[in-house]
């Protein structure tokens, strides 16, 4: 795999030991960014970050604030906390993707963004299987049996929902994680619309 396929990964810790030993873990499978502080993290930040790992507790512009910066800006990443800072309630409000305590093994590093890659992909996924669907069902709502079983552009618009429907499910059996695998096998079950055939 090229340089220009990897995913980009940001890791931002005040700790250079630990952000080098993150990114010295993670460089040959991803293209990996650095930032010593939140300062430098909002800097680092651009529309190619794909996953943030992201230090809570940082000096001048805590973790809590790069994540309410990025937010603003609308980027599209995920991100993960990978904190020493033990969670409390007002996680609830925080707009964040993953919640990892320190320390954390080189094994949960990849788990971890792994996973956010996969939930993004089985978002994007989602999304236009939502819209296949909308336009599957205002077809079948107003036009005749006759009208839908002549049309080829009817019949490649269910062959596509049904290519997308085996992806997302695909999507899902690529968590590892048994936990998430059941909240998004769930997820999926229950957003099948009545009009299957």
């Amino acid at each position: 795999m090229s340089t220009g396929d990897l995913h980009t990964v940001l890791v931002v810790d005040d700790e250079p030991d630990v952000a080098d030993a993150y990114t010295a873990q993670l460089e040959q499978e991803y293209h990996v960014r650095t930032a010593y502080s939140g300062a430098e993290a909002l800097t680092a930040l651009g529309p190619d970050v794909e996953v943030v790992l992201l230090d809570r507790r940082m000096p001048d512009v805590s973790g809590d604030d790069v994540l309410e910066e990025l937010r603003d800006r609308d980027l599209d990443c995920r991100v993960a906390m990978v904190t020493a800072v033990d969670p409390d309630f007002d996680i609830i409000e925080m707009a964040f993707d993953d919640y990892v305590i320190k320390p954390v093994s080189r094994e949960d590093l990849f788990d971890t963004i792994e996973r956010l890659l996969v939930c993004a992909e089985y978002e994007e996924k989602l999304q236009h299987y939502y819209s296949l669907t909308s336009k599957y069902a205002t077809l079948l709502a107003n036009k005749s049996n006759t009208e839908l079983e002549n049309s080829d552009e009817f019949h490649d618009l269910r062959d596509e929902r049904n290519h997308v429907r085996q992806d997302l499910e695909d999507t899902v059996a690529r968590f590892d994680d048994e936990a998430f695998a059941t909240v998004f096998r769930e997820l999926h079950d229950n957003s099948r619309p009545v009009t299957e055939e």
